[in-house]
């Protein structure tokens, strides 16, 4: 019998796979669809601090979204990994002129200016990656638990998380964890 942390690790590598195999058209449409669906997310809650994150390895594309919200003059953040406190992330403001670096991951990030970062206590929804999901809304992460770690007290908190997905990221049920945070919704494409 495989341990659970097995059997994340190996339900990771398979969908991710099946993410990356996503024709261009498929991966479009999604984009299309999550974006229509977060921008009605944002309008029914009144959102006007949001934060997103930049797509890769399959992800869906949250470029689109990302434009959409500037276009409406909405406030967008990124996360950025913690300088001092490991494993946690920080929300800094996003604008088109953005200086993008990236970080130990390889990933662009804003570079670090105390002056951009939004207490996450002022975020209205948290759009975040996922690997996978289920119907309870448990989400599997890439397994470095910045996400878990930045939303475990998120029903004490004003904001909302909600994953981004495509529908091959969807499992019945997900082997989970005493730290895993269940999302407030999942938008698929």
């Amino acid at each position: 019998m495989k341990s659970i942390s097995e059997r994340r690790s190996q339900l990771r590598q398979q969908i991710r796979k099946t993410r990356q195999n996503l024709t261009a058209l498929d991966q479009i449409r999604a984009a299309q669809t999550v974006t229509q669906k977060a921008l009605n997310l944002v309008a029914e809650r009144h959102a006007e601090h949001i934060a997103v994150y930049l797509s890769f390895d399959g992800e869906i594309n949250t470029r689109p979204l990302t434009e959409a919200l500037w276009a409406q003059h909405k406030n967008v953040y990124l996360p950025v990994l913690h300088p001092f406190c490991k494993g946690h992330m920080l929300f800094l403001h996003y604008t088109p002129e953005t200086e993008l670096i990236p970080n130990e991951f390889g990933i662009p990030e804003p570079r670090l200016n105390v002056k951009n970062i939004l207490p996450i206590h002022r975020l209205d929804i948290i759009f975040t990656p996922l690997v996978a999901f289920d119907r309870q809304g448990n989400r599997l992460g890439m397994g470095g638990g910045f996400y878990d770690r930045t939303l475990q007290d998120w029903h004490h908190q004003h904001f909302i998380p909600v994953g981004l997905a495509h529908q091959c990221q969807q499992v019945d049920k997900l082997p989970t964890e005493s730290w895993d945070i269940p999302l407030f919704d999942i938008l698929v494409g």
